[in-house]
């Protein structure tokens, strides 16, 4: 405990660290909050549950990523013939939710307000959403996994005045989202690029979203519960957002020949450029170089190569200039661009490929439970005294009261008093007591 000089006085402090013997970490930077079993990032490598991004990006479908988060293994073909079976039967919204997006304010909301609230609305409609069991808790992650892509396809198309488009059982996860979405059955190239998307933000060890989802289910409140938490981490756009702000950006310089002023401009003002520099990594975000060549075959296949070269001119400056190398959100702005996605449903995909991530830690927090609940380092106004507001509005009155009564009695004074030295006597005792009784007695006495 110690003294400081505050705008309101002297006051006395507590230090946190000094008291309990702990230290304070601002945004919790390198704490190590749990134990995981889920993916890694060590020296700059990501893995999940041991396997490579760069692996898994080449290689793996969706659904076996969603299978090795949530068992951290590969699915044999049977395992993975039955989850893509499960997910399958349970592609359909109910119809109280597609009817819920007709009444939304559809020019004022965020698909990322609507993918929160929807998620929120399915809990209403499932009757397992309180039950806490192990075999229903994979359930209600099977069917959440499994809607995530048709409420966001579906508020795209209400929003345009469109009807919902029912999934197709037979196409895999990232076609059926990209058919969905556009009721046209996609190129191999758009399913190759989707799915690497989907692999590549499937999960990021204990993210701002991810953890907030841990937070919320350690309480023991339900998987709907926590996915919601989630997404509204995930909105920020300290979080998610930052690959639709790289698309406005992109747009906003429209051509090649204004790239480098541009840029440099914002570099001189020391404006943030989004899409550059993590936290969590020293020498460049793994995943950002397989959605550049993403980026890079489709704006040809597309006839816009311009999106991916200002793309790479950037990445030249602000990696030069800055030592800032991009992320994944960087490159996977053209990608999405290039699919035919509207900007703002760029958020609310990374939702899509991230719930797989929440959820296998949601599922994991449950096995191994323990309420969450850090200490504060509290800064604030050392003991105060409590007075009632009454005395405290008594006061002030007579404060005023005083105060209006002194000049009043001292305007007379200075008027009436025989000589200056009987006038300064008295002001002197008012001033001293601030007491206006003392002037009026001797306005009394002078009349």
């Amino acid at each position: 405990m110690f003294n400081v000089q505050t705008k309101m006085g002297m006051g006395k402090f507590y230090y946190v660290k000094e008291r309990f013997g702990m230290t304070v970490t601002r945004g919790l930077e390198g704490v190590v909050a749990t134990t995981s079993s889920i993916s890694s990032i060590i020296d700059d490598t990501l893995t999940y549950a041991g396997y490579n991004i760069d692996d898994l990006a080449e290689n793996a479908s969706f659904e076996e990523v969603i299978y090795l988060l949530w068992h951290r293994k590969l699915p044999t073909q049977s395992q993975l013939d039955e989850l893509k079976s499960q997910l399958a039967a349970n592609y359909s919204l109910p119809e109280e939710v597609l009817n819920h997006f007709k009444t939304y304010p559809i020019d004022k909301v965020h698909p990322m307000a609507a993918l929160r609230s929807a998620v929120s609305l399915l809990g209403l409609y499932d009757e397992e959403a309180d039950q806490m069991g192990e075999e229903a808790n994979y359930k209600k992650a099977i069917r959440l996994q499994a809607k995530m892509p048709a409420i966001v396809t579906a508020f795209a198309r209400v929003r345009k005045g469109l009807e919902p488009i029912a999934p197709r059982t037979d196409l895999g996860f990232a076609a059926n989202f990209l058919y969905m979405l556009t009721g046209k059955e996609p190129e191999p190239i758009a399913i190759e690029a989707f799915n690497k998307a989907l692999v590549l933000h499937a999960d990021h060890e204990l993210n701002a979203s991810t953890f907030t989802a841990r937070v919320c289910v350690a309480t023991l409140s339900d998987i709907y519960s926590g996915v919601t938490a989630a997404i509204g981490a995930l909105k920020g756009p300290l979080h998610g957002g930052a690959n639709e702000a790289v698309m406005k950006m992109l747009t906003d310089i429209s051509t090649l020949e204004n790239v480098e002023p541009y840029i440099r401009e914002k570099l001189e003002k020391k404006e943030k450029i989004m899409g550059f520099g993590h936290r969590v990594y020293r020498q460049g975000d793994p995943r950002a170089k397989h959605l550049r060549e993403m980026s890079k075959k489709l704006t040809e296949l597309t006839g816009e190569p311009h999106w991916y070269e200002m793309s790479t001119q950037i990445e030249a400056i602000v990696t030069g200039e800055k030592k800032l190398p991009p992320n994944v959100d960087f490159y996977s702005a053209s990608v999405y661009h290039s699919l035919g996605i509207d900007h703002d449903l760029f958020t609310p995909i990374f939702a899509v490929s991230r719930v797989s991530g929440w959820l296998a830690h949601i599922l994991e927090q449950y096995e191994n439970n323990r309420l969450i609940r850090p200490r504060a380092d509290y800064t604030g106004p050392g003991m105060q005294k409590f007075v009632p507001v009454e005395q405290e509005v008594f006061k002030k009155q007579k404060k005023q009261i005083n105060r209006t009564n002194y000049y009043s009695a001292f305007y007379f004074l200075s008027k009436n008093c025989c000589n200056r030295e009987s006038r300064e006597k008295v002001r002197g005792k008012c001033l001293l007591t601030f007491d206006s009784d003392i002037l009026m007695q001797h306005r009394a006495e002078t009349i």
